[in-house]
């Protein structure tokens, strides 16, 4: 692919990204809407659609925490992967 034809996808990548980016924030402010409509609600019927909003439950690892109380043990249970990063400046 010769250089132009890579800026001619760059550049449409771009832009399809800020239509994602514009759709995104579109479809956050609707769901908003429809969460601010439910208030305190779980669960809603409109029409055919059913709504749920519930509160969930995760626990997660704390790492900072472990490396800090038992650095030794974090160590040896630390796992190391690489990958790449695609950004396009």
């Amino acid at each position: 692919m010769g250089t132009h034809e890579l800026e001619s996808k760059i550049r449409e990548l771009r832009q399809l990204q800020a239509l994602i980016e514009e759709a995104t924030a579109e479809a956050e402010a609707i769901k908003d809407t429809i969460k601010a409509a439910m208030g305190d609600a779980e669960e809603l019927q409109a029409g055919e659609y059913k709504i749920t909003w519930k509160a969930v439950k995760s626990s997660r690892l704390d790492a900072a925490a472990l490396k800090k109380a038992l650095p030794d043990v974090a160590e040896r249970f630390t796992q190391i992967t690489t990958t790449r990063r695609f950004c396009v400046a």
